[in-house]
């Protein structure tokens, strides 16, 4: 901590800020000072009305009531109005550093302009004989993966939000299938983009292997690729140099932060179509904002109108809005699909009944499903009997490297087990449990672990090298190279299903990964996941990060914590101050 308790990087950009108009009051700096470390939290601004009159940070004198900040802030020059420039914009009661607000007011309008302006007229014989094609009847009731997909055909914008296994990589696909249908002779130009190479890997693996679009060689990248975005430099593709791209598609849209989002929009041509597939419940960005869920959250049904063009091409009955008319900014909320119904889990039992309550907040039927044990459990063994817990969870693992270096055999073996952390550091971090995993192998295989690249070290890539083509949340592991005696290298599964080997000489910075945090488990699924909360109270605990743990096991879930402790991650939700949502949506 620094000058009047406030936080060192906080304290230091405000004492810059306010060198730039000598005589700044302290309520300026303090409130410069506010809005930096709401920043670096993840929040796009601070919303005055909410701090005002209490203390900002521990051991902080208090903010002044709200009327003074305000009349303090808008006699300062590093404050500008909406549409002025300076430093700190004001904005109501919400203050922003400059870029964040102009991030929000440009990606607001663009998003409003798009929704609004369907893409050129579509015939709609020719949509439904296509929808029909890659959507049989599946029986009563509306397919709203249909409904997505019509909607994606209809719209310049579409979002499409739902958990895991409702089928939103299956959706996409048909989408592109159709979109390419529709276009006849004209050849569409698709981009496939996440905002990490993880995820990149994992839509263009799954799209390459989904019978309507093998054919069709899509290749993803992250949003930064795309955008020829490289660190501290302006993008390659804006509004001056737009994508040359008729079709995007973003998938793990959720952890799209702020600044690439407008940086995305604002490259887009004005005809293209822009695909945004998420889970709007699921954990933000680490980078400000909360883009998917700002969006996401004022839909409310179809308009009149666009439900009866929707029925038309889909020939299912769709539900009115839930006002029973127009619902709040009809075009946007046109654009908004959310998928409910899971492929994967039952919604009545085990995992699939754990997210369901966790993403309600109803904590007695989360623990009533943890209590039941069926598929989904909860278990606070002490710390010996948690490290045996994650050693057994890899036993199946273990016993595969030991059989067959064969890569993709051993991929499949890591992939049926994972330890989720909510943090990295402390006695229920991952490093720790990682350590716990290495000693108990050390003890049966110590000779092998006499070295760092022991054979079956599953790791992790840390750091973005694209000459290496490796993304930072790579998963690797060490395996023997093929009639090397003692030799190993670092294979990598590439999206086509290929395996890639590295020298461990070659090697980006990384880490073993037996554990890793929840945040980095994102876009990941494991058959059985052991999900482990820390004793002590802790600022990351909340119902976002243990419906996304939860919700990373296919199977089985256990549930390392204290009763208390998943009462109360159920009950703190994660909310990022932001006016994006209220742009789109209004008050």
């Amino acid at each position: 901590m620094s000058r009047a308790g406030l936080p060192l990087l906080a304290n230091e950009f405000a004492r810059v800020v306010v060198q730039l108009a000598p005589g700044a009051s302290e309520t300026v700096r303090i409130a410069a000072a506010l809005v930096a470390d709401a920043t670096a939290a993840g929040h796009v601004c601070v919303d005055l009305a909410a701090v005002a009159g209490r203390a900002a940070f521990d051991g902080a004198a208090a903010v002044p009531p709200l009327a003074a900040v305000l009349e303090a802030l808008r006699a300062t020059p590093l404050v500008a109005a909406p549409g002025e420039f300076a430093p700190l914009v004001l904005d109501g009661t919400r203050l922003y550093l400059h870029r964040y607000w102009h991030y929000e007011t440009a990606l607001a309008t663009s998003l409003a302009a798009r929704a609004a302006h369907a893409p050129d007229e579509v015939d709609e014989t020719a949509l439904a004989r296509t929808l029909a094609r890659l959507f049989p009847d599946e029986g009563a009731g509306a397919n709203l993966q249909k409904v997505a997909a019509a909607v994606a055909c209809m719209r310049r914008l579409v979002v499409i939000s739902g958990g895991p296994g409702t089928g939103k990589t299956s959706t996409v696909a048909r989408v592109l299938a159709a979109l390419v249908t529709l276009a006849g002779d004209a050849r569409l130009a698709i981009g496939l983009a996440a905002p990490t190479g993880k995820a990149a890997a994992r839509l263009e693996a799954s799209l390459a292997h989904h019978a309507d679009t093998a054919s069709l060689g899509l290749h993803a990248v992250t949003l930064h690729r795309l955008l020829g975005l490289a660190a501290g430099s302006t993008p390659r593709f804006d509004a001056q140099n737009p994508l040359p791209l008729d079709v995007v598609v973003v998938d793990e849209a959720s952890m799209m932060d702020l600044a690439a989002a407008a940086k995305l929009v604002a490259a887009l041509p004005a005809h293209a179509r822009l695909i945004l597939l998420g889970d709007k419940d699921q954990l933000a960005s680490v980078e400000a904002g909360a883009v998917l869920a700002s969006i996401a959250s004022g839909a409310s049904g179809f308009s009149p109108p666009m439900r009866r063009a929707l029925e038309r091409v889909t020939g299912a009955a769709l539900p009115a809005a839930v006002d029973g008319g127009a619902p709040r900014n009809a075009p946007l909320s046109d654009a908004i699909v959310l998928l409910d119904r899971s492929y994967r889990f039952d919604a009545a039992r085990g995992v699939g009944r754990l997210a369901r309550a966790v993403r309600a907040g109803d904590v007695d039927a989360a623990l009533a499903t943890l209590d039941e044990g069926v598929e989904a459990r909860i278990a606070l063994p002490d710390a010996e009997a948690l490290g045996g817990a994650a050693f057994a969870g890899y036993r199946s693992y273990f016993d595969t490297v030991r059989a067959t270096a064969d890569p993709a055999a051993c991929f499949a073996a890591l992939a049926q087990f994972r330890v989720l952390a909510a943090v990295r550091g402390g006695p229920l971090g991952v490093e720790a449990l990682n350590a716990m995993v290495e000693r108990r192998l050390a003890a049966e295989q110590a000779a092998v672990l006499h070295r760092r690249w022991y054979p079956g070290r599953p790791v992790m890539v840390t750091r973005n090298d694209y000459a290496l083509r490796l993304s930072n949340g790579d998963v690797g592991i060490v395996l023997p190279v093929p009639g090397a005696s003692g030799g190993v290298s670092v294979c990598f599964e590439a999206p086509d299903g290929s395996t890639r080997r590295l020298s461990p000489a070659r090697m980006p910075d990384c880490e073993t990964v037996y554990a890793m945090t929840v945040h980095k488990s994102q876009g990941s699924e494991f058959d059985e996941v052991l999900l482990v909360l820390p004793d002590e109270p802790s600022q990351v605990l909340s119902r976002e990060l243990l419906y996304t743990g939860v919700t990373r096991a296919r199977t089985r879930v256990t549930v390392h914590a204290r009763r208390e402790t998943v009462a109360a991650a159920i009950g703190e939700r994660v909310v990022r101050d932001s006016g994006l949502a209220e742009r789109l949506w209004g008050p």
